[in-house]
């Protein structure tokens, strides 16, 4: 008799923690992704817009990158978009600037250029980021830089050599001249992201209203290659 009991209970067991074939089961809520809104812009400041990087470069170095549906994040910013940061960064392929910070969709507007130097077009870009409501303005350099290598070097090559030559002041101030050596090397990509700071600030008075007024936070960076780590500039 008890083994008779026993079964029954087992067999009704059975039946809860599985359905019956053909029986559904309650579908779970999809998750609603995280992505920047008009009101999280407008919540940010200067000083929170940099932590966020920051954070996101720790978890990138540390292999702790958030999981991210982004499908589901295409289309929750289709209709629209509101970044928190604008980047100025090189265009090297190993620097991408979303996934070093760990960052989604819609979240910041990356303006690549090789040499992350600051010309007219880039300038523009920014105006139009800081228009639209970022808090922060990051321009990022890198160690084993190409183009700094190619100033360093005094490379001609049809309109790279005017695109090099907006790097040769900071290779005049390293006051060192060998692209073999990684110590100079990165010595003129922190001159160069300092030379390029100066000129946001010097070239664009619209830039230069919102930063004098505190709206918008200006700062520069490193990005080691062999790390991953981003080194923030002190000022």
């Amino acid at each position: 008799m008890k083994r008779f009991a026993l079964a029954v209970g087992l067999c009704v067991s059975a039946l809860v923690a599985f359905p019956l074939v053909g029986q559904e089961t309650p579908a779970a809520a999809p998750r609603k992704p995280e992505v920047e809104t008009r009101e999280s812009q407008a919540a940010m400041t200067p000083a929170t817009a940099l932590e966020r990087l920051k954070e996101g470069n720790v978890r990138f170095v540390s292999n702790a990158t958030k999981r991210r549906n982004w499908s589901a994040k295409v289309v929750a910013t289709a209709s629209g978009q509101f970044p928190f940061a604008a980047v100025l960064g090189c265009m090297d392929s190993r620097a991408p600037i979303e996934i070093i910070f760990d960052q989604g969709l819609g979240d910041v507007f990356s303006v690549r250029v090789a040499g992350n130097v600051v010309n007219d077009d880039e300038l523009g870009s920014l105006e139009y980021a800081v228009k639209v409501g970022v808090k922060l303005i990051l321009v990022l350099g890198h160690t084993s830089c190409g183009a700094v290598k190619g100033a360093i070097d005094g490379v001609r090559l049809g309109n790279l050599t005017g695109l090099l030559a907006k790097i040769h002041p900071a290779v005049a101030a390293a006051n060192c001249g060998s692209s073999k050596d990684e110590t100079c090397v990165t010595k003129v990509a922190e001159l160069n992201v300092r030379e390029s700071l100066k000129e946001l600030r010097e070239k664009s008075p619209y830039l230069r209203k919102y930063l004098d007024e505190g709206k918008v936070g200006l700062v520069g960076g490193i990005y080691d290659v062999v790390t991953g780590k981003v080194t923030f500039l002190e000022n």
